[in-house]
């Protein structure tokens, strides 16, 4: 009997402003589950070329708040995804409003947190792209 990888499970505060993030990474949601006995949600989402399941993030959201929820996830590690271009993606998050924490400096990898404090690394798919300005002369941002 072999292993197969299912999903992250990330808990979330605020369902729909974590669903907006993801999407601005570029991810669908594939799966949604409200159960009304249990008073939560599990939305998965995933690359759209990967809605087999083989890749999704379960966002767990509990209606009723989640006092329990650790102040810094990094109990979890992060999420990796490749991105086509490091620098368009981190344009497109930073215009967003959200803090590249890690910027790619190298024109191969980023790091970004999400509005529950997932850290999130971004890896540019293939070869590293040349230093571009501004992210050539970036420092780090709090935490990733």
């Amino acid at each position: 009997m072999g292993i197969k990888y299912l999903h992250t499970m990330v808990r979330v505060k605020d369902l729909e402003k974590s669903k907006a993030f993801y999407e601005l990474l570029g991810l669908v949601e594939r799966r949604r589950i409200d159960n009304d006995k249990g008073r939560f949600s599990l939305v998965f989402m995933c690359p759209p070329d990967q809605a087999d399941g083989t890749a999704d993030v379960e966002m767990t959201y509990n209606w009723d708040g989640d006092d329990g929820l650790p102040s810094d996830s990094r109990h979890f590690g992060h999420l990796a995804y490749t991105v086509d271009n490091i620098y368009d993606m981190c344009a497109k998050l930073q215009d967003a409003g959200v803090v590249i924490n890690r910027p790619p400096r190298d024109g191969h990898m980023a790091f970004v947190r999400s509005p529950d404090n997932v850290s999130i690394e971004l890896l540019q798919e293939g070869e590293a792209l040349a230093p571009q300005e501004p992210w050539a002369s970036m420092e780090n941002t709090g935490h990733w």
